[in-house]
């Protein structure tokens, strides 16, 4: 749901609908955050001079209202502005479905990766930082079909 590198951090469950952006923490671990939050911090930085934007690299200047966002597994996604690197190694489109899914449960291990439609798993410390992702449900789709299912039987 979140990696373990982020825990120290602000956190919450994103949202049906929300964009998402792969956002460098000052730990050096790659997470999500909101893309409207990313875009309020990023004005309130800008025009601060030489002096604003050297504390701006600095670990020191984090964000503390930037949260890192928490997506489910099973969460279905959309994969956004993917590389063309990616593409031409993986035969991506610039687009692609796929699902939010850990890879492993073992404790002090980036596990957070999404398994696109056609079976590939993209960790989402192997992605760029910018990256968008926008989150379709965060339902299952195996979990959507039976409770379709029950109200159609009811």
């Amino acid at each position: 749901m979140c990696d373990y590198s982020l825990y120290e951090f602000p956190n919450r469950l994103a949202k049906e609908g929300e964009e998402l952006v792969t956002y460098r923490f000052p730990l050096g671990s790659l997470g999500l955050v909101s893309a409207v939050e990313l875009n309020q911090t990023q004005r309130q930085t800008t025009g601060q001079g030489f002096w604003g934007a050297l504390r701006g690299l600095s670990l020191a200047s984090y964000r503390p209202n930037l949260c890192a966002i928490c997506v489910p597994p099973g969460a279905r996604l959309i994969l956004k502005d993917i590389s063309p690197v990616m593409q031409k190694d993986f035969g991506l489109c610039p687009e692609e479905g796929g699902k939010f899914i850990e890879t492993s449960a073992e404790a002090h291990r980036h596990r957070d990766a999404i398994q696109l439609a056609n079976g590939i798993v993209i960790r989402l410390q192997d992605l760029s930082e910018g990256q968008r992702i926008e989150v379709l449900s965060l339902v299952p789709a195996d979990e959507c079909t039976e409770d379709r299912e029950t109200a159609l039987v009811s």
